[in-house]
């Protein structure tokens, strides 16, 4: 089943979709995850929708990403087997970063640059919704805890993600004399403003839910940019499998209903063509399109605002 977030007759409502033209809509759920925390009693609320529920034409209506407000957003930095060649060192484990849900936008929705961001650039990802509370759980048992699956786009501004490079001298206790510190060179930047910055998330159209992707691990992923393909990739390529990531994010943080996990980045070129990271919305015009196999097709125009930053210093 395909289930989505969307505004309709002056409402806020979600649904469920019942053909390729038609959403039913599902009463007396507020938010999708109201939905979701209703576990298996779930499923009474959709098929009375699609048996009874009013239906509306999928064309013309305004889509909100499918979790609106998520506790939170987990990205997974560097998952891709084709960047392990360009890592100088790295962890043997998933590393993670966290997105605000403010930074979401629905399917169809402007991703809005303004010119001082920088260099902004489309990231295509396979996004995990979870569908329990949970807290150390095995790999073996993680994807019981999954709901659903969408599409989502990592929106990154590497300009910002530049210009807030830090290269320091850390400092750490001494691991001969513990009363003593010793300094240890370090490049690192903060994500806030280069992963969460307003729009940097587009999401949708839909959770497809958990039980009709029978192998999240192999899934076909393609992304284009003003109609030039600038991806072609698999999840079969990321370094960590679903329940892996699930399951180390989860020795850390509790991961709860509607929460996301974005899953890496699927960033491979087709053989002489341009990459993602050629693919800057300063420069190049959208619509930036998402395609992952069994989970539809996220679109979203491009808007470049020609602002200055404002006067955010005291005088």
């Amino acid at each position: 089943m395909k289930l989505a977030s969307l505004y309709f007759d002056g409402a806020d409502r979600i649904g469920v979709l019942k053909n390729d033209n038609e959403i039913a809509l599902i009463d007396d759920v507020g938010e999708m995850t109201d939905l979701i925390r209703l576990g298996s009693d779930a499923k009474k609320h959709i098929s009375h929708a699609l048996s009874d529920g009013i239906a509306i034409a999928c064309n013309g209506i305004k889509w909100y990403p499918p979790v609106r407000r998520p506790g939170k957003i987990c990205g997974i930095a560097m998952n891709n087997s084709a960047s392990n060649a360009r890592k100088i060192s790295a962890p043997d484990h998933p590393a993670f970063f966290l997105k605000p849900s403010t930074c979401l936008v629905g399917h169809g929705e402007p991703v809005r640059v303004r010119r001082y961001y920088g260099s902004v650039h489309p990231e295509p990802e396979l996004a995990v919704i979870l569908g329990t509370t949970v807290r150390d759980v095995d790999a073996a048992d993680a994807m019981d805890c999954v709901f659903g699956y969408s599409i989502f786009n990592d929106i990154t501004g590497n300009g910002m993600r530049a210009d807030d490079l830090f290269h320091y001298w850390a400092l750490y206790p001494d691991e001969q004399n513990p009363d003593e510190l010793v300094r240890r060179e370090q490049h690192l930047s903060y994500a806030a403003r280069y992963k969460g910055t307003d729009t940097f998330g587009s999401m949708g159209p839909f959770i497809t839910t958990a039980e009709d992707i029978s192998d999240p691990d192999q899934l076909d992923v393609s992304c284009r940019v003003g109609g030039e393909v600038i991806a072609e990739d698999s999840t079969r390529y990321y370094n960590y499998k679903v329940a892996e990531l699930i399951s180390y994010i989860s020795q850390f943080l509790t991961l709860e209903p509607g929460d996301i996990i974005s899953c890496g980045t699927a960033f491979k070129p087709s053989p002489g063509r341009k990459s993602i990271h050629h693919a800057n919305f300063q420069r190049v015009a959208g619509p930036v399109e998402i395609t992952i196999s069994g989970l539809g097709t996220l679109s979203n125009p491009v808007e470049i605002e020609d602002k200055v930053i404002g006067q955010w210093r005291l005088r």
